[in-house]
């Protein structure tokens, strides 16, 4: 039986890049059939500093160290990747960018309108980035843009490097302080009881001031079919004028100016809440130069291979891999830890971490356009596309919303009339009704809420793949998870050692590590290793030999010696190594892997290794346990080895001697049960991560495949993160929660009070967009959770 699952991929390294020569490679989306999954989103990574698209190749000038080169030729083709487009076949996929685009009912005006035109096949938007990216002919592209622009947007379809440009052109303030003076003493003339044509004329000086914008954008609303806040708020505006409520009509239009500015500014934060990550990284970077001479260049111009220094107190401007000095470095932006990491020759830095106190130089692992920082922002502005199962309800419900809430001032101003009269007061309360039937304050609250989740868990080394595993997470009742590298660190260490035999314990610890040394195996590096640390010096090997499966033999010092396996030592020793049975099967019970030492008559001495359990696990499941989520381990090694493991960090239930089909089978039996996460960080993962409903991968710079099928990436191996995400998602639930509550509510008294007589114009203005401004900002709370936590020591 098969399982397809459609999968969001984030990122996978070529052969040539693993080498450093190569580009990271976009990849799409396996398609599939699992339920609640993304539904028919398409996303794809972005190579370079733009939008999907690109295919990585940059051209940022004269690398000095090198002369002047050009890394590609300027494209002639406007649907080339270099312009955001992306050909495959006859189709072509290109990201738009149309900084008009931030409410649902814009969308709806772009959408309708290029729904008649043949050559489109999909259309994906991303509202709080206000990117539309079309599927369709390779030769439409012009005709797209066309159309757009008939609707009064102005399409920008050239994005690459131009990710974090999200801020419109700042317009001139003068207008709009000449619309509140002139509102202002609109309402001192109606007050003063000036001639009936003063407060006309200053009140239509206040809506020419601030509204031409809107009444442009309702008229191209209105002339597509479409009733968005401009257009609402037009008709509403001049019904007030039409009505002779000079004043007021002034008021509203002023005051609903300078609310979309305040709200514009707030989902602005919201937008670059990840994008402003991108300024930890310096412009320059110090580089070796051929000569051997050291000078400051253009970080982007860089590309792998290169070596940099880095000073005390800077910024790693790229990826790198340490080639001489030490240091501590920060890496809070990439993972979240509280603490500096201590990193020597051969360890990877990440750009945008910060050198604290040794200087040191290393090679460039990865351009400017492929650091782990880069991909981290590329991976979360693409899952804001990824609509969580709130944001889609109050979608559909916003499209019910707005022709309903029409339909009722249409009523209004027609049928009570017909029976008390009153046509002016009833006209009156339907224009009110028209400024509160816009959605925009339940529409904008679950974008800016996931947008700002997203944000928040990123700054915490989570990055999570799209909003529906973020609104997902609260729900988690079982995890299940891997033992090695997931709970364990991966790499066996020696855990024991007890002499058995004539010789002293630093004589059989010599002749040990004497055997280990000559093997390459996990095991017998673990014992040479714990030797070395005891400043054990090996001794020379005669007549060495592997047995493959068993050991090791060798001659030292004229006498044979093996270091193996206990089933090694009952071939060789029989009775002997017999005696020894129970102390073995007791190392073995505590999770050890048993080794023995030996000569031809005798048990020298039993070697216990074990793969040790990392210093947060422990804490890791006691937080789970404490917010009511099962554990589960799954591994492949031998069940009393899971057992130990499973005492020692508090599991509550452990399987073993598992192959990745056993696992898979395991997750599918969970089903069911609720929402069912597993954790794990290589190949043999890959089938229960793609089967579970969120699968957390550990370590974003680790195991491609695991990385790729997860939802979930933990960026530095720490178990304490899944908590930290479980606690992020309910956060994010609440606030999901209660923004529609608020912007529901808020509409619903305004309702009611224009109903019974009691709602003004401007008190509809306050409902609609000081709902929204509510919703944003209670959203944006989610971003002060962004500074890592201090972990708390475990308890003694």
């Amino acid at each position: 039986m098969s399982h397809e699952h459609p999968r969001y991929t984030l990122f996978k390294h070529d052969s040539a890049h693993r080498a450093g020569k190569g580009a990271l490679q976009p990849i799409s989306r396996v398609s599939g059939t699992h339920p609640d999954r993304h539904e028919h989103e398409h996303h794809r990574l972005d190579t370079g500093h733009g939008l999907p698209g690109t295919d990585g190749c940059h051209c940022h000038g004269t690398d000095p160290a090198h002369g002047d080169q050009s890394c590609c030729a300027a494209p002639t083709d406007p649907l080339s990747p270099l312009n955001g487009g992306e050909r495959q076949g006859d189709q072509q996929r290109t990201p738009i960018r149309i900084m008009q685009m931030d409410c649902p009912t814009e969308e709806a005006m772009i959408r309708k309108k290029l729904a008649t035109l043949n050559a489109v096949q999909s259309l994906e938007f991303n509202l709080m980035q206000r990117v539309l990216t079309v599927t369709h002919r390779h030769d439409a592209l012009d005709s797209i843009l066309a159309a757009i622009r008939s609707l009064g947007f102005e399409p920008e379809i050239n994005l690459v490097g131009r990710a974090a440009e999200h801020a419109q052109p700042k317009k001139a303030w003068w207008p709009l302080g000449l619309a509140i003076a002139a509102a202002g003493m609109a309402e001192v003339a109606e007050w003063m009881g000036w001639p009936w044509w003063t407060a006309a004329l200053l009140a239509i000086i206040a809506v020419a001031a601030s509204g031409l914008t809107t009444y442009r954008k309702g008229w191209m609303a209105i002339r597509n079919g479409n009733l968005n806040i401009n257009a609402l708020m037009s008709v509403a505006v001049t019904g007030a004028l039409l009505l002779q409520q000079w004043p007021e009509a002034a008021m509203v239009m002023v005051l609903f100016t300078i609310a979309e500015l305040i709200e514009a500014r707030s989902l602005d934060r919201a937008r670059n809440a990840i994008a402003g990550l991108m300024a930890l990284t310096p412009e320059t970077a110090t580089v070796q130069l051929p000569n051997g001479d050291w000078q400051d260049v253009d970080a982007k111009t860089l590309q792998p291979g290169r070596i940099v220094r880095v000073k005390p107190g800077e910024r790693i401007a790229l990826d790198g891999e340490i080639v001489r000095g030490s240091s501590a470095v920060n890496q809070a932006p990439i993972t979240g830890e509280s603490l500096p990491v201590d990193k020597t020759v051969g360890d990877s830095v990440f750009a945008g971490t910060i050198n604290e106190s040794g200087s040191f130089e290393y090679r460039v692992t990865a351009a400017a356009a492929n650091t782990t920082l880069a991909r981290i922002i590329h991976a979360v502005e693409e899952a804001q596309g990824a609509k969580a199962p709130t944001q889609r309800f109050v979608d559909r419900f916003a499209k019910i919303y707005t022709p309903a809430v029409f339909l009722v001032a249409l009523l209004v101003a027609l049928i009570p009339p017909l029976f008390i009269g009153g046509w002016l007061d009833w006209a009156y309360r339907a224009l009110v009704l028209l400024v509160i039937a816009c959605p925009c304050a339940l529409v904008i609250s679950t974008p800016v809420t996931i947008v700002s989740g997203l944000a928040a868990a990123a700054r915490r080394g989570i990055l999570i793949k799209g909003g529906a595993f973020l609104e997902k997470g609260h729900a988690l009742s079982w995890l299940a998870l891997d033992k090695t590298g997931t709970l364990t660190l991966g790499k066996p260490t020696q855990t024991g050692f007890i002499n058995c035999g004539e010789l002293d314990e630093r004589r059989s610890q010599a002749l040990a590590a004497s055997l280990a040394d000559r093997s390459d195996h996990p095991v017998s590096q673990a014992i040479a290793s714990a030797a070395q640390q005891a400043q054990i010096a090996p001794i020379a090997v005669d007549t060495f030999t592997a047995l493959g499966g068993l050991g090791v033999t060798g001659v030292i010092d004229g006498h044979a010696y093996f270091l193996g396996s206990p089933r090694l030592a009952q071939q060789r020793l029989g009775d002997a190594a017999t005696r020894h049975a129970d102390r073995m099967a007791g190392l073995e019970q505590d999770g050890n892997t048993v080794v023995v030492l030996g000569d031809e008559r005798q048990v020298l001495a039993l070697i216990a290794v074990a793969d040790t359990v990392k210093p947060g696990s422990r804490d890791a499941v006691a937080s789970l346990h404490r917010a009511g989520i099962k554990t589960l381990m799954l591994t492949g090694d031998n069940p009393h080895v899971a057992q130990a493991v499973a005492r020692e960090v508090g599991i509550d239930e452990a399987r073993g001697n598992l192959l990745p089909t056993d696992k898979l089978s395991i997750i599918e039996q969970l089903a069911g049960k609720g929402v069912i996460g597993m954790v794990g960080d290589g190949i043999n993962d890959t089938p229960a991560l793609a089967r579970a409903d969120i699968g957390f991968a550990m370590g974003a710079m680790g195991t491609d495949s695991a990385i790729e099928t997860a939802d979930v990436a933990l960026m530095n191996d720490d178990l304490r993160k899944i908590p930290e995400f479980v606690r992020i998602s309910t956060s994010t639930r609440r606030i999901l929660i209660q923004n529609i509550v608020l912007a529901l509510g808020i509409k619903a008294v305004f309702l009611l009070l224009t109903l019974m007589g009691l709602g003004t114009m401007w008190m509809a203005v306050f409902a609609d967009v000081g709902a929204s401004l509510l919703v944003v900002g209670n959203g944006l709370r989610l971003l002060r959770q962004s500074t890592p936590r201090e972990q708390s020591a475990p308890a003694a």
